[in-house]
């Protein structure tokens, strides 16, 4: 999939995400989600972060922008972990997109 800036995207309703003593656990709610071995799928501090902003109102552009202040880091290595993140997370049906402007 090629997912573009403009992209907002939401969490899937096939699964539940909690934070659990600082990591971020997702845990699907359907057979056939995530990995076979492994149903459950958690994040780092990076992952959580770009989570945490997929609301359904920011496209990966102002996830993006809010990331680079926040972290001071290069903003095309923010870009690359965002959309690196976003397209597993759909590939895996953990979330999906809601709009591209």
């Amino acid at each position: 999939m090629n997912l573009a800036l403009d992209s907002i995207c939401i969490p899937s309703d096939k699964i539940v995400a909690r934070e659990i003593e600082g990591e971020l656990i997702i845990v699907p709610l359907v057979s056939g989600i995530g990995d076979m071995e492994d149903e459950l799928f958690t994040l780092n501090e990076t992952g959580r972060e770009i989570w945490k902003r997929l609301d359904g109102k920011k496209n990966l552009n102002n996830i993006t922008d809010e990331l680079t202040n926040e972290f001071k880091a290069p903003r095309e290595e923010i870009e690359k972990d965002v959309l690196g993140l976003t397209e597993e997370l759909i590939k895996r049906q953990m979330i999906a997109v809601a709009s591209a402007a």
